[in-house]
């Protein structure tokens, strides 16, 4: 049997997984597709499969055969093979010249009132193609096709989804399952985070305690693992909760992807987020000790010699041409007291521990390419040098990318605020925990990947979007499923389509059938039709008497948390159910001390801020505010001091007003809100409202 010939068997497998599920919806005046085609043309009329439609490919009658066998149970599993091209009544699938369709994933669907007719020049392309039939027909009647033209081929060459196994491990049918959706939904990069802190994934034969007892640990939450030592125990142990793939599962995964046109990235941390393998061997730490350091030795051989036989077990089993090696959150602590690092760097001639890790980095990088592969990490490899041959993956917001297509260098939009599908999605009161930040369907739909900034030749090196899924509190699959879907729809249409054809208010019909029937493909979405939506303050003006007038900062506001900067404890603006949404501004390791000017004095009756606290992301209530009023600028008078009563180790989302009401006459009112102390914490508050 030709490769040509398994492709198409392949295919229609795919049909088998997928197909099946028929709405009885009437036809629409727009194509009901995620992701939305580049280019449709409606015709009068449609076309009904019947029990005389006939396929017509170029398999010989073995692949006919097998083809059969794979589409039983189907939407088209009774549609027979006719031996020649029939004209009427018949789906004929084409792989043609690349100059019909160019586009290595493109396609051009025609369905007329006689026939269907799928051209595509690659196995990709027709594979994309099918996806759409699937779609048309599971979101009719299941045996009726609008007639339609449709070229169609994606806006970028990467649309993505990462998925966290560390943290909470997911079985392989579990990530099968979700490489289904992801395929057909035309998706085709998965991210496959197998290495993090808390646990170890993969097989490497090598190092056999990397599975023994690195992928293991005596806690079944996170949060319980993470609080209680964070240590881990063998395999064997009764109280041992983890898993890792063995190197059969990953080529079964890697293989199962690969039919669905979906490459499998890998990522093996490096130097941070090593906690599992220092306290599996501790002699590749700093300290020669376990459960001291999070980072990788630079200083010693051995981190490389051990690096180096692990990448080389995970080249063998994954063909990507990318490797991910992370990157990100180095503390970088033990390097500035280890010997081994500190002469590390002297006889490199390093002058800092950034350009220690960008050492560490780059020869990384040199390895992985004398064995045919690159190298994609977090945006933090750009610290102490950025390689040319290096993608950069921009996950603190759209800057990183930016570096790295002005340099030259590929890069990957993942920022957190639009992509990452950990965060709340509703109102988090009605919603299952979440590490922190709040990302709708609509916001995640909203996401450019391009900026404004770039050129042309820039904006061609931005490769694409991924949405990540980190699973420090999704300890279920279908708590995962829940986080994912609809989100990463709403990524894979900002992926395929282009930008001028985007429709929020089409998209969000199309994806309230989608969550339809993902529910009755049994996975577990969120219920996009009993959406709550944002906090209802944040949908008006807040008018008060500080409305707009001068406001003093005496501690700097965050960059990363700016809101409208100057004026936006001012601006009449209340922030949404989190942090991250423009309206609230964050400080961090501070506190806030900040003087309205009336311009005149004032009556006042009430001065009042709000303020949230999320554990997770270590956003805190302040420990006590301080309110005073002065009517020259000068002499102050306490109006309140207010002490916080609820503890910073409340796991879920709070919110507080901390205020004074009385009668007191000011031009100036202070507002100070004080840090509760806790090292690495932010104060985040949206407006200062002043009756």
């Amino acid at each position: 049997m030709t490769k040509h010939h398994r492709f198409l068997i392949t295919l229609f497998a795919g049909l088998l997984l997928l197909g099946g599920i028929s709405c009885s919806t009437p036809q629409k005046a727009e194509v009901d597709l995620i992701p939305m085609p580049r280019s449709v043309e409606y015709h009068r009329g449609a076309f009904t499969l019947s029990p005389e439609t006939k396929f017509y490919t170029q398999l010989p009658t073995e692949g006919k055969e097998a083809l059969a066998r794979c589409l039983e149970g189907t939407l088209l599993g009774s549609v027979p093979f006719a031996d020649e091209a029939t004209g009427n009544n018949g789906i004929s699938l084409n792989l043609c010249d690349s100059t019909v369709v160019p586009e290595a994933e493109g396609y051009r669907l025609e369905i007329g009132k006689k026939g269907v007719t799928l051209s595509a020049s690659t196995e990709a392309g027709l594979f994309y193609g099918i996806q759409t039939l699937l779609q048309l027909l599971n979101n009719g009647d299941g045996k009726t096709l609008p007639a339609v033209t449709i070229d169609d081929a994606p806006r970028f060459p990467y649309r993505g989804m990462h998925l966290d196994v560390s943290r909470h491990f997911a079985d392989k049918e579990f990530v099968k399952k979700q490489l289904d959706a992801l395929a057909y939904f035309k998706m085709n990069r998965f991210h496959w985070h197998l290495t993090d802190g808390a646990g170890w994934r993969i097989e490497i034969k090598k190092y056999p305690r990397l599975t023994s007892f690195a992928a293991w640990r005596p806690f079944e939450k996170l949060n319980d693992w993470w609080t209680g030592g964070r240590t881990f125990c063998d395999q064997n142990d009764p109280r041992a909760v983890g898993g890792y793939y063995t190197q059969d599962d990953i080529r079964e995964v890697v293989a199962y992807a690969a039919e669905r046109h979906i490459t499998i990235i890998p990522e093996i941390e490096m130097p941070g987020h090593s906690e599992e393998v220092l306290a599996t061997y501790p002699e590749l730490s700093c300290s020669g000790k376990p459960y001291v350091d999070a980072d990788y030795c630079i200083g010693t051989e051995k981190t490389f010699e051990f690096l180096e036989n692990v990448l080389l077990e995970v080249i063998d089993l994954f063909p990507s041409e990318y490797i991910h090696i992370g990157g990100d959150e180095a503390s970088k602590n033990g390097w500035r007291k280890c010997p081994r690092c500190q002469k590390r760097m002297a006889d490199e001639h390093l002058a800092s521990v950034e350009e220690l890790q960008s050492y560490m980095i780059h020869r990384i990088e040199r390895f992985l390419n004398e064995h045919g592969r690159k190298i994609i990490g977090w945006d933090e490899i750009i610290e102490g040098g950025l390689t040319p041959g290096a993608t950069v993956m921009s996950w603190r917001g759209e800057e990183g990318a930016i570096h790295a297509v002005k340099a030259g260098n590929p890069a990957i939009m993942t920022p957190g605020k639009y992509c990452y599908l950990d965060a709340y999605q509703d109102a988090p009161s009605t919603q299952p925990m979440a590490i922190g930040g709040y990302l709708t369907l609509e916001k995640a739909y909203s996401f450019e990947p391009v900026p404004d900034s770039l050129t042309t030749e820039e904006a061609a090196l931005i490769q694409g979007l991924q949405g990540n899924v980190w699973t420090e509190y999704m300890t279920t699959p279908e708590h995962t499923e829940y986080m994912i879907y609809p989100r990463i729809l709403a990524l894979a249409e900002v992926g395929w389509t282009p930008a001028e054809r985007k429709d929020w208010k089409s998209f969000h019909t199309r994806a309230l059938h989608a969550v339809q029937f993902l529910k009755e493909k049994g996975y577990n979405p969120f219920p996009l039709d009993k959406e709550v939506g944002d906090k209802p303050e944040s949908m008006r003006t807040e008018e008060n008497l500080a409305l707009n007038k001068s406001v003093t900062h005496l501690y700097p506001y965050s960059k990363q948390y700016a809101g409208e900067g100057d004026q936006a404890l001012v601006d009449g603006v209340r922030g949404g159910w989190m942090y991250n949404d423009d309206r609230w501004q964050g400080f961090l390791n501070s506190d806030i001390d900040v003087t309205i000017d009336l311009d005149s004095i004032t009556d006042i009756k009430q001065v009042y801020a709000e303020f949230l606290q999320l554990k997770g992301p270590y956003v805190w209530l302040p420990k006590q505010v301080i309110i005073s009023a002065s009517t020259d600028g000068k002499e102050y008078t306490t109006l309140a001091t207010v002490d916080n009563d609820i503890s910073p180790e409340v796991e879920t989302l709070q919110f507080k007003t901390f205020g004074w009401e009385g009668n007191a006459k000011a031009r100036y009112v202070r507002y100070q809100a004080l840090s509760n102390g806790i090292e690495g914490g932010w104060l985040f508050t949206d407006e200062i409202i002043i009756r």
